[in-house]
């Protein structure tokens, strides 16, 4: 029988540390070394631990490394394991941390099974999921922007009153600004172009998406979401872009601890202790349940344009989408009356509406390329 090897890489910027651990529960352990971070040292190291007929399995700790190891070595015809860094096992009295104990450990937990696997994306999904995380970094230095150029109008006296801000109306009140002092008026100018700039940045970020999503294999199922209320195209398409194909989660509740909106739960004996969400998983698909959540608020309804979106779509994923508003809005008056906080309700509805997606989801599948 062909025999296995398990290797643990423990991948940084310039080197990987290596560890073989050979078949079976009493299996060797051989540390290998440190070689360089490259695809020709990679496809070395392959070859040479492959060399008497074995069968490699490698793993490694998913982060800034991304996926090119994982392609790489599965292109070759190897195993390959990304672990989910926060779920591989650790020693509370651990006091010693290097290289080489990294890859030792990456090597003996993959062969006894006890890391968990991440879901590796495509390239293109890869792609697109790069692009919605560049549009929200824009969105991110907008409002750093704004709020820089609000403080020091603030310092200087200068509020507006009159509606809201970054308006038509607010837009042409701050081209109205002068200051006497020459470095004032050059400091205003630089935070108002900064703010413009920005803007314009993340529009077309916005544009882009748009235009990418119709022709990307989760385009069907970012459309479907969109007549679900409160997502809209982008948001739609960072969730999916998140999460991938909904349809490898096993159940909605699978899906609901996957974003980290369950429960925290600490028990022993008699003793039940429950807490806030857990808050694990991803933060950008949770946010945009969380800020979806806040729509259903008010009565069920549905607007203009989402009408022309619900048009399109399936009658199964359009029923899904109307349950979806009777159940989340009846759902967040009681829990309101019940006299509990906004913040936990909103929660407990972007919970619910998790299983409105993963049912639609069930629903439409990628296009298979």
């Amino acid at each position: 029988m062909q025999k296995v090897l398990y290797v643990g890489l423990d991948v940084h910027k310039v080197s990987i540390s290596v560890t073989v651990a050979e078949d079976g529960r009493e299996g060797a352990i051989s540390f290998i070394g440190a070689v360089p971070n490259t695809p020709a040292a990679l496809s070395k190291l392959s070859k040479r631990l492959s060399k008497d007929g074995h069968r490699l399995d490698f793993c490694y700790e998913a982060g800034f490394s991304g996926y090119g190891i994982y392609r790489q070595l599965t292109s070759l015809g190897h195993g390959c394991t990304v672990a989910a860094t926060s779920l591989i096992p650790r020693k509370p009295g651990e006091r010693i941390k290097t290289d080489r104990r990294d890859s030792q450990k990456l090597a003996i937990l993959h062969r006894s099974g006890n890391l968990t696997r991440v879901w590796v994306p495509d390239e293109g999904h890869e792609a697109m999921r790069d692009l919605t995380r560049a549009r929200m970094d824009a969105s991110m230095h907008l409002m750093r922007a704004r709020q820089q150029l609000l403080a020091f109008l603030l310092r200087h006296g200068r509020t507006y009153d009159t509606g809201k801000h970054w308006t038509q109306r607010h837009r042409s009140w701050l081209a109205g600004q002068t200051f006497d002092q020459p470095a004032h008026q050059i400091v205003f100018q630089d935070y108002l172009e900064a703010v413009w700039t920005t803007q314009e940045r993340r529009d077309q970020l916005v544009g882009r998406i748009s235009t990418m999503a119709a022709d990307w294999t989760m385009g069907p199922l970012v459309e479907a979401l969109r007549g679900l209320r409160g997502l809209d195209l982008i948001s739609a398409a960072t969730f999916v872009a998140a999460i991938g194909d909904l349809a490898r989660f096993e159940s909605a509740r699978h899906l609901m601890a996957y974003l980290g909106l369950v429960p925290s739960e600490q028990s022993s004996g008699e003793r039940i202790r429950r807490g806030g969400i857990t808050k694990t998983g991803n933060g950008e698909a949770r946010r945009m349940l969380i800020e979806a959540a806040w729509s259903y608020r008010y009565p069920p309804r549905v607007a203009k344009e989402k009408a022309e979106v619900i048009v399109r779509l399936p009658k199964a994923v359009r029923d899904i989408a109307w349950k979806a508003q009777l159940r989340l809005c009846k759902r967040y008056r009681t829990l309101s009356a019940a006299g509990k906080k906004p913040t936990i309700v909103v929660a407990a509805i972007a919970r619910e509406l998790c299983g409105f997606v993963w049912a639609i989801g069930r629903e439409v599948k990628p296009v298979t390329t």
